[in-house]
């Protein structure tokens, strides 16, 4: 599997949950519904707070994949910009607008969206309809390189944002 790191930041009480009154995606975790593909439903929000909250929600063998690839951005990119949109995680460039990888549950799999991804080296092997883009699909099963994993981030993270 890909490395278990995982980030503390954000984390607002001194027993290190995520949960609190007054922003919606800090309430109570079992007040998330899980979409189709296990998928959780957080409402949108910037910064690293609704990105916990998010990997907090995912199902299983899932939420170790998306510790692990949070921790990788975090470390590869040092200041990244975080977000929740449309029921994902979106991952910006401390320095630029726009969003550089981005991850989705299914029920199989977790997609890694690289938004620029035909500009990377090697190519991810994940076709898209969408001229740049490009996919990495993670099964439970999966052993990942986290060492190519952690270059097409700093790749990625060089190119200009998508704007969405």
């Amino acid at each position: 599997m890909i490395m278990s790191a995982h980030s503390t930041q954000g984390r607002s009480r001194p027993d290190g949950s995520i949960c609190s009154f007054g922003e919606p995606w800090r309430r109570d975790l079992t007040e998330l519904k899980l979409l189709s593909g296990g998928n959780p439903q957080i409402p949108k929000g910037d910064g690293n707070a609704p990105v916990q909250a998010y990997i907090a929600a995912m199902p299983g063998w899932k939420q170790r994949i998306g510790r692990a690839v949070d921790g990788l951005v975090a470390h590869t990119v040092p200041g990244v910009r975080k977000a929740v949109k449309w029921n994902s995680p979106f991952f910006g460039a401390p320095d630029q607008e726009g969003w550089f990888l981005s991850f989705h549950c299914f029920d199989r799999y977790v997609k890694l969206t690289f938004f620029r991804g035909t500009s990377l080296e090697p190519v991810p092997p994940g076709a898209s309809k969408q001229k740049e883009v490009r996919y990495l699909d993670i099964r439970e099963e999966d052993i990942i390189d986290a060492a190519q994993l952690a270059d097409w981030i700093r790749q990625a993270s060089a190119l200009p944002g998508e704007k969405l």
